[in-house]
């Protein structure tokens, strides 16, 4: 419901929003201070506590980046098998799973 709050009041989320657009979007609200200052996440928080709107909660992440960082020392090391016994296709397997767990740590440390 908050989104929807966002667009009746500024035609569009907050989030689509550039830091250029929020400063001049604060600006006009009044009663924000040191504007200029900020950086988006801070200005999305002030113009949505500014105007009264809840923000919507972040996705719970599966797993910790701790836990998949191990999964990810535990296939390395299979993998390390796999190219000294000189086996490709499970070389290769193991690469991409690599490559899919580190983009998984990204989006849970973000």
């Amino acid at each position: 419901m908050s989104e929807k709050k966002e667009i009746e009041i500024w035609g569009r989320p907050l989030e689509k929003m550039t830091t250029k657009d929020l400063k001049e979007v604060a600006l006009q609200a009044g009663g924000i201070f040191g504007v200029h200052g900020m950086k988006k996440e801070q200005l999305v928080d002030a113009l949505r506590k500014a105007k009264g709107i809840e923000s919507a909660p972040m996705k719970k992440t599966d797993a910790s980046t701790r836990q998949l960082k191990a999964q990810i020392r535990a296939m390395r090391s299979q993998r390390m098998a796999a190219v000294a016994a000189n086996n490709r296709k499970t070389a290769t397997i193991l690469r991409r799973r690599i490559a899919r767990l580190k983009k998984k740590t990204r989006h849970a440390s973000a």
